[in-house]
């Protein structure tokens, strides 16, 4: 499992954008900047839509305040699922990221497998990636939502 002083893992991620899917490097993504990423068990579900992204979307401006430069929310779905989520929810502040097969939280060690309910998800959690390196990591116990949240995440920066 990925720790606090460890590298973020190498993976490229399709991105929908206005122009068409585009591929994104964790380098694009996370070198030369301080980024939050935070990940939720799937898209448009109870917890993840009524509190876990709603809340990076209200306090976005406070992380940019305290000089986080971009804020990724990341589940186990696709880059379309990703992107009307992301409209659904008004998450104009935030870089909706599909990892598609999981592939990304399988190397992070935050993969988990749901079985039949839902297949391989990823576990919840939050952290902060200074140049590629995680400076902070909070990984929810199973069912809980506190640790990652964007109240709580906002102490950490």
């Amino acid at each position: 499992m990925i720790n606090i002083g460890d590298q973020i893992p190498a993976h490229t991620f399709s991105v929908l954008q206005a122009d068409g899917m585009v591929q994104v490097s964790t380098d694009d993504l996370f070198q030369q900047q301080t980024v939050v990423l935070f990940a939720v068990p799937g898209a448009f579900t109870p917890t993840c839509s009524e509190a876990h992204l709603p809340g990076y979307v209200v306090l976005a401006d406070q992380f940019k305040a305290k000089g986080i430069d971009r804020i990724i929310c990341l589940s186990v779905n696709d880059a379309f699922v990703m992107q009307a989520w992301g409209e659904a929810q008004n998450a104009n502040e935030i870089d909706m990221l599909a990892d598609g097969d999981g592939s990304f939280c399988q190397a992070l060690g935050l993969a988990k497998d749901t079985g039949k309910f839902g297949g391989l998800r990823a576990t919840r959690f939050a952290m902060v990636v200074t140049n590629g390196e995680i400076t902070a990591l909070e990984i929810e116990p199973p069912k809980a939502f506190q640790a990652s949240s964007a109240e709580h995440m906002l102490t950490l920066v």
